[in-house]
């Protein structure tokens, strides 16, 4: 195909747009891979040269910079959006009933659907502390008497 550069430059151009709209740094490498290719398809050597060299750009990107791509995809550290929740103080605002999926507490100003870390009912009027967010709910559990 003479002008296979031009269908590798397609494919490049679809990786780096994939990379753009996920999260995890990886089409990145396949995209350099098919760069690459293009390139050796430009300079008119043949598809086997192209696969190969995309298959081994990409694996071997892939490979070296996984520590790399890590330190830009880990988790956001503690205390940035939602779990910034996690530790505080909240009061029940309606009986936490993990059964009837019920329960609703307020923390600092905001108020959070809940759920209880052991499964057990939670009165109205109890104070709880926020042990980790599930998407838009917090779980809980009782704070001890004494406890701020």
């Amino acid at each position: 195909m003479e002008q296979a550069w031009i269908v590798w430059t397609i494919i490049a151009a679809i990786f780096a747009i994939g990379e753009i709209f996920t999260a995890g740094f990886f089409l990145f490498w396949f995209a350099i891979g098919a760069g690459v290719a293009a390139l050796l398809a430009w300079l008119g050597l043949g598809s086997g040269y192209q696969l190969g060299a995309f298959v081994v750009v990409s694996t071997v990107l892939v490979f070296f910079t996984r520590r790399f791509a890590e330190k830009f995809t880990k988790k956001q550290p503690p205390g940035i959006g939602a779990d910034r929740m996690i530790g505080k103080i909240g009061l029940v605002l309606e009986e936490i009933d993990n059964i009837e999926n019920k329960g609703l507490v307020r923390i600092d100003n905001e108020e959070w659907r809940a759920e209880s870390e052991d499964g057990n009912k939670i009165e109205k009027g109890a104070r709880v502390e926020v042990c980790e967010i599930d998407g838009a709910h917090v779980i809980v559990k009782p704070v001890k008497e004494g406890a701020q």
